[in-house]
């Protein structure tokens, strides 16, 4: 294959300006990190979201608010969840995770804040 001068030196401009700009770029824009979502024990939950959720997911079995009159038998109501304690974020972690008997909700950090903080409202 016959390649003219011309050809020659295009293809050794590009290389040029391709060596030139790649660095070049790399050192103008700097990546920029990513937004952290904060941790779970650090984001303080919404208790009006949290009720929402626990009237959606729970009441069928707890009874999730003072109004409601009768939840599951040998299942312990939500103010009762509350005046027993938890430990940091070990409830949210809790409702993070699949467990026996309960529907599997798949909520997320900031749901399982959200419920957590209805929770604590329900203290007597």
């Amino acid at each position: 294959m016959d390649r003219s001068p011309a050809f020659t030196l295009r293809v050794l401009a590009l290389g040029l300006v391709t060596a030139l700009a790649v660095p070049a770029a790399a050192q103008v824009v700097a990546p920029t990190p990513l937004p952290q979502e904060p941790a779970a024990a650090a984001r303080k939950g919404d208790p009006a979201n949290g009720k929402v959720i626990a009237q959606r997911w729970c009441a069928e079995c707890h009874v999730v608010t003072p109004e409601q009159t009768s939840g599951k038998a040998d299942v312990p109501p939500f103010s009762a969840i509350a005046a027993k304690g938890y430990k940091d974020d070990s409830l949210q972690r809790f409702l993070m995770n699949p467990h026996p008997k309960m529907p599997d909700m798949q909520i997320g950090r900031n749901e399982a804040a959200d419920l957590v903080a209805w929770i604590d409202l329900q203290k007597k």
